[in-house]
């Protein structure tokens, strides 16, 4: 399903690089998909190629417009490429019984992947709590999704937070790791701490199957549905790459509306 109510301002911002934490080993082939090879197939007449030439020198600026557009459109075809991988993980999306969630019985599912020390994931973290706070209808699931850029805590965050939920915990305790910039070991033991919890038992979660297989089911999946970066939504059916607020508000108004 496509979305035609997202300003297109807010669409731009994510094409300048700014409201997604990509996965650290993405192919540069993934980043611009169908759209470099167009360009590269193009042939110019030389005299319209030379009046072109002589324009940008004196326009330099329409480059970042140029790169604005390809970015853009590059967006706009993954993320067509990943709605259409929607029907088929719905299930592994919404309904994985090991994910923490917030307004379990809404009828409107919002799912996040994300990733406890991705700099976006945090930007966006105070608006997904008020979005779950003042939409009660609507259920928003968790899934981490530990991309392997910022090292161990991530994943310690994440059993860290297992445990937490684990005793009814996981909200107020996930919102509190995502104010960190970034989250310490350090910090995170002393959250548990607060809450009874001793560390070295959350370090013995950490490294039980159960898990690690939690941590890679959710990679394959992003892998799987060719998602790269977080955070990343699904508001039903609805796919928003990054810390696109606004974006996020519309697709949810839609998809209650169609309820």
């Amino acid at each position: 399903m496509r979305r035609s109510t997202i300003p297109l301002v807010i669409t731009l911002a994510a094409t300048v690089g700014l409201v997604a934490c990509e996965k650290k080993d993405k192919p540069v082939t993934e980043v611009y998909p169908a759209s470099i090879a167009a360009a590269q197939d193009v042939k110019v007449d030389k005299d319209f190629g030379d009046k072109v030439r002589a324009y940008i020198l004196q326009h330099p600026e329409i480059l970042l417009e140029a790169q604005q557009a390809l970015q853009l459109k590059a967006m706009a075809e993954e993320e067509a490429v990943i709605e259409k991988q929607f029907a088929s993980h719905k299930v592994q999306l919404q309904r994985d019984k090991r994910d923490f969630v917030i307004n379990p019985k809404g009828k409107v599912t919002v799912v996040q992947l994300f990733d406890y020390n991705c700099t976006y994931c945090k930007v966006i973290a105070p608006e997904v709590a008020r979005l779950a706070r003042e939409n009660p209808d609507v259920r928003f699931v968790f899934k981490d999704y530990t991309l392997g850029n910022f090292g161990p805590t991530s994943e310690y965050a994440a059993a860290a937070a297992r445990a937490l939920g684990n005793k009814g915990l996981f909200a107020d305790s996930h919102f509190e790791m995502m104010e960190h910039r970034p989250l310490t070991d350090e910090q995170v033991d002393d959250l548990l701490t607060r809450n009874g919890i001793t560390p070295a038992s959350v370090r013995a979660l950490e490294q039980t199957p159960e898990q690690v297989q939690y941590l890679a089911d959710q990679r394959q999946l992003a892998k799987d549905m060719g998602i790269n970066g977080t955070p990343a939504f699904f508001v039903e059916g609805d796919f928003i790459s990054g810390a696109q607020t606004e974006a996020l508000k519309a697709a949810i108004a839609k998809a209650k509306a169609a309820k």
